[in-house]
């Protein structure tokens, strides 16, 4: 009678155990569902992870220096005529509509001419759209592989003098999370509303 009562046991224990890999893939596969972003979900692509910098304080940045933060990368530059400015207005905008949240964003402007755009200069610039906006400039090599790991594209194009070039780059934002994970690319055609929906789904 023991032996039956003791095999019943070994056979529900079993039994339990075979279940178990299917709860927790069951808790798991539920954590991974992906956000509802309003820009392209880029969870996973590790975008980013190099990004090595320097302030306008002349201070060597990386991701590192804002863990707990949530991130929104842009890479321009001070002369551009219209796309630049348009985006720090849509991300101070963005800023306004989280109120007292918008202290855990921290908004970075990677300079794409860091031949003109000077750390004072620079600074002016992004601190005009809102005073915590930070800008990042660098070497041309560092800022080449800042931006080769961000995937993110900029090309000189020449003007009518050697100053008075422009400079072609992307134009969205990247968002990332208080890890520093790339979480979504934020197109231009998104609204400060949108950005502001999809930054409050990594402060929840």
């Amino acid at each position: 009678m023991s032996v039956s009562f003791s095999a019943a046991r070994r056979s529900l224990l079993v039994g339990a155990l075979a279940a178990t890999p299917l709860v927790l893939l069951g808790c798991t596969s539920k954590a991974a569902e992906p956000l509802p972003f309003e820009g392209n979900d880029i969870s996973g692509s590790h975008l980013g992870r190099d990004l090595s910098m320097v302030d306008t304080t002349g201070q060597l940045r990386t991701l590192a220096d804002f863990k707990g933060k949530v991130l929104l990368v842009f890479f321009g530059y001070t002369q551009c005529p219209d796309v630049c400015p348009t985006a720090m207005a849509q991300a101070a905008q963005a800023l306004e509509l989280l109120g007292k949240q918008a202290k855990d964003v921290q908004v970075i402007m990677i300079s794409v001419d860091p031949a003109r755009d000077t750390p004072t200069v620079l600074k002016a610039y992004v601190q005009a759209f809102d005073p915590s906006f930070i800008g990042l400039t660098g070497t041309p090599e560092q800022l080449d592989k800042t931006a080769r790991s961000f995937k993110a594209f900029y090309a000189k194009e020449p003007g009518p003098t050697p100053e008075q070039y422009a400079m072609n780059h992307s134009a969205a934002f990247y968002l990332m999370d208080q890890s520093g994970e790339a979480r979504a690319l934020l197109g231009p055609s998104l609204t400060p509303e949108d950005m502001a929906h999809d930054i409050k789904l990594l402060l929840a």
